[in-house]
């Protein structure tokens, strides 16, 4: 299993002098199996780039999977330019619970006056998933999910294959339970033992006490999630919008600090949009 990050930026894409080593783009991972088929997560502004570079490889077919509807996951949307490719075949699939009806959201974000082409003009094939299976499988691909603590409600997910296991928990605040939210412990049962984790790093200790039941994690929160959950690899995500690439640095030393001294063989990372990593 192959994940690459096309965006880790969490609210709105941001760009300048500040971002370039983390960079800019909100929400989007390719996740690729044993037999190179595609699974994309969310469609943040990252799937531009992501299009782009499937339409050059001559990829079209790709499923499509939707943590939540917030915009920041799904302004990329009408950027991708698959959708206007006919020999392009797109299974859109996230639970109505957080999403609602997936063909009505997505035809609303491109309706006048926000978008000049609509949707009802796109040129793939786009098919939907109306159920909201908590356990299904894209080919070779188990993938599980759990209600996320956010406003609004969200699902993250669980990635199976060959023994190895992904979970990518966005836009979820270990530190308030949200309607439909899970608990703290809960998260750690569905992470534990993980080859790698996503998780939501958006706050600082301090902004969190101002912000909580915002729908975000403090990165003190998201490592004591991971090490509680023996995890392997942690890569911190949805950086917030005014954090610079000197601030991310910056809350990479403190969190391996304390990995030191718990004596943990956890690694600690920051997602940028360009990481990719083999299970």
């Amino acid at each position: 299993m192959i994940v690459r990050c096309y965006g880790a930026r969490g609210s709105v894409p941001v760009s300048g002098s500040h971002y370039l080593k983390y960079g800019g783009d909100t929400t989007c991972l390719e996740i690729r199996n044993r037999d190179d088929h595609i699974i994309i997560v969310d469609a943040g502004s990252g799937i531009r780039r992501l299009g782009n570079h499937l339409l050059e490889e001559g990829r079209f077919e790709y499923t499509l999977i939707f943590t939540h509807s917030h915009m920041d996951h799904i302004l990329g949307f009408p950027f991708f330019k698959p959708i206007y490719d006919q020999r392009a075949s797109i299974h859109l699939m996230g639970c109505p619970t957080a999403q609602g009806d997936l063909k009505k959201l997505l035809s609303r974000s491109m309706s006048a006056p926000f978008f000049p082409f609509p949707f009802e003009n796109l040129r793939a094939g786009i098919h939907y998933s109306v159920e909201c299976a908590l356990e299904f499988r894209v080919d070779s691909i188990e993938i599980s999910s759990i209600h996320l603590s956010h406003p609004n409600v969200g699902m993250g997910y669980r990635f199976c294959e060959e023994g190895k296991r992904f979970v990518f928990l966005t836009d979820n605040e270990l530190g308030f339970r949200h309607r439909n939210g899970e608990t703290f412990e809960d998260y750690v049962a569905f992470a534990r033992d993980a080859d790698l984790l996503f998780h939501d790093a958006e706050y600082l200790p301090e902004e969190y006490a101002v912000k909580k039941t915002w729908g975000h994690s403090t990165y003190v929160d998201a490592l004591d999630l991971a090490l509680k959950a023996n995890v392997k690899r942690l890569g911190l995500f949805h950086h917030n919008q005014d954090r610079s690439d000197a601030e991310i640095d910056s809350i990479m030393e403190r969190c391996n600090g304390m990995i030191r001294e718990r004596g943990s063989p956890l690694e600690c990372f920051a997602l940028t949009q360009d990481t990719e990593i083999v299970l």
